[in-house]
């Protein structure tokens, strides 16, 4: 449920602020999402996105079998919010690279910050030498905020599958428009938060004391 929610109004606050045009929305969609972890977190990790799912279980934080109701909860719940979006604002939303972006441009894009997005998770939430902290979702949010700032206008900055397959799903219910896109959202940003597992426990072990 908590799964479901949080991604339900991350991707809602995502849609409409970017269809409002607003210069600041990265910062509407970071504060947003700030306030959602700390909604979550305490219940299920406040994920909110298959890629941070996927890399909590590549370290070892969440069971093998919670994978798939995780995934679904968050799917549902972003196809969910574009339907509502849909009814709010008569435009569909989706992601999609920047005008000019070239493939490599927008994979790089989407691996390099959900990378970005992924590190800073485990280091917040997992680390030893950070348990307990009251930062944890303020650094998820800026994250998230400066990647949109960065690179939104070269891949659409979504770092987060579900972020991009149920508006897509949506759009193409609504418009008949291709999802032929929705797969370099799928591959780049499980490829990035897979490749932060790695790292994170490098810097792990750099903090391993004698009691470890």
């Amino acid at each position: 449920m908590t799964e479901f929610v949080g991604t339900f109004f991350l991707v809602l606050i995502i849609g409409l602020s970017a269809d409002s045009g607003e210069v600041a929305a990265p910062l509407a969609i970071g504060l947003g999402l700030t306030a959602l972890v700390y909604m979550g977190g305490h219940i299920s990790g406040a994920h909110y996105n298959p890629a941070v799912t996927f890399g909590f279980l590549l370290v070892g934080a969440i069971d093998r079998r919670d994978l798939l109701p995780y995934v679904i909860a968050q799917l549902l719940a972003a196809v969910s919010a574009s339907t509502v979006l849909q009814t709010l604002s008569g435009v569909p939303f989706a992601p999609s690279p920047g005008a000019g972006s070239s493939l490599t441009s927008t994979l790089t894009a989407e691996t390099l910050f959900t990378f970005l997005l992924m590190l800073v998770i485990l280091n917040v939430a997992m680390a030893r030498a950070t348990r307990g902290n009251a930062y944890f979702g303020i650094a998820i949010g800026c994250t998230v905020t400066a990647g949109i700032f960065t690179v939104g206008g070269v891949s659409g900055a979504a770092f987060n599958p579900a972020v991009a397959l149920g508006p897509m799903f949506v759009e193409y219910l609504v418009t008949g428009s291709s999802m032929s896109n929705a797969w370099m959202y799928v591959i780049a940003p499980t490829a990035g938060a897979a490749a932060a597992v790695p790292v994170f426990l490098a810097q792990e072990s750099t903090q391993a004391g004698p009691e470890d």
